[in-house]
């Protein structure tokens, strides 16, 4: 379940010593209901998906990865309707934050870091999560 996961997350960044986590999240099917047509974006959100989004825009201790296969001309599209209900991604497809160290763990070259990830494809329920999100998001702290 997503809360398990975020909770996770956060204990882990205590537990190190980190001051964010970051949460890579895909748009259709999971923040927006996808019509699967070109040439013309969906923007319908799921219920509770733009309050939640909004709050983890405004927070310190957590970075947004807009995590998406989307073209980029539409990726510019989205980021505008984002940013019209003050969401904001601080980064596309990438994490240049968290670099691959050599004698470290982790290749990050081609799979970009992140804590979680919210995907239709990896059994997020859009339907039901982003209202358990916004449940338990502000009882959330690195602090």
């Amino acid at each position: 379940m997503i809360t398990d996961v975020l909770i996770k997350a956060f204990e882990t960044a205590k537990k190190r010593g980190w001051d964010r986590i970051f949460i890579a999240i895909d748009i259709h099917d999971t923040m927006i209901k996808a019509n699967y047509e070109a040439n013309s974006i969906p923007t319908e959100f799921y219920p509770y998906c733009i309050e939640v989004l909004q709050k983890l825009t405004k927070r310190s201790d957590i970075k947004l990865i807009l995590y998406t296969c989307s073209h980029p001309h539409e990726i510019e599209q989205y980021t505008e309707l984002f940013k019209s209900h003050d969401i904001v991604f601080d980064y596309v497809n990438e994490n240049p934050e968290v670099k691959t160290d050599l004698n470290g763990y982790g290749n990050y070259e081609k799979k970009p870091y992140f804590n979680v990830l919210m995907d239709d494809k990896a059994g997020f329920n859009p339907k039901t999560a982003w209202r358990t999100i916004n449940m338990i998001i502000d009882h959330l702290s690195l602090n």
